[in-house]
């Protein structure tokens, strides 16, 4: 049987061809426990720990069996952007000129992300929601989103966090996630903030950050130390 932490460690072995059954003791030992096992091994002799096929079992039994990792489920920094002013200039410019605005939008971004090594997860309606294996990377590519946008007359808010998050599909979930469009929420018209949790992974690097006051983020506990990105 597989040892539990914090019980104590009972093998249960048994040959199939032995001629005397098993005692009701070893099932006991390695059935009504949660990913225990009962061992029955080939062969009627008896049993003798140098043996290889012993050997295996009692190195799982002592090693444990390990559930699966959840590899959905990772660390990643979360960048949320917003076009300002979004609903006011598609009532000015009309659908059709705002699809192509947003679409030459959609082909910066894109490309400031594949320079960051970035991951575009999904459209927002009048943003994006992307995600970096690096909060430093995340912090440049939003800068640099930021300066180009500014190109083709369009400004933009953007919100950063670090964190766990999950996969779900093409999208990704969790609490970081949440905090991530909080804090892009806050963030007035051309300003790139981060959360503390950030401010403090790219501590010691280039990049310029100054404090930003203490916010509450709707629907997260606590009060959070917001940075800006130095334009």
């Amino acid at each position: 049987m597989v040892p539990q932490a914090g019980r104590p460690q009972r093998a249960a072995t048994h040959r199939c061809a032995d001629a005397r059954p098993p005692p009701e003791g070893l099932h006991r030992a390695g059935h009504p426990r949660p990913n225990a096992t009962f061992v029955e091994l080939e062969g009627s002799r008896a049993l003798f720990v140098g043996e290889p096929d012993v050997s295996e079992q009692l190195e799982r039994f002592v090693a444990g069996e390990h559930a699966p990792v959840d590899t959905d489920r990772f660390l990643a920094t979360v960048l949320f952007t917003d076009i300002v002013s979004s609903t006011a200039r598609t009532a000015a410019a009309g659908d059709t000129r705002w699809r192509e605005t947003i679409d030459r939008h959609d082909a910066i971004v894109r490309r400031e992300l594949e320079r960051y090594r970035g991951t575009w997860v999904t459209h927002t309606g009048d943003g994006v929601l992307a995600m970096f294996d690096g909060p430093g990377r995340a912090i440049e590519c939003a800068d640099s989103i930021r300066t180009a946008l500014l190109s083709v007359d369009l400004e933009i808010r953007a919100g950063l966090h670090t964190g766990e998050v999950t996969r779900r599909h093409e999208d990704i979930a969790g609490l970081a996630v949440v905090m991530a469009r909080r804090v892009c929420d806050l963030a007035d018209d051309g300003q790139i903030l981060v959360s503390r949790t950030v401010h403090d992974l790219v501590i010691g690097s280039r990049i310029a950050l100054r404090e930003h006051g203490t916010h509450e983020l709707k629907g997260v506990p606590g009060e959070w130390t917001l940075y800006e990105v130095s334009p």
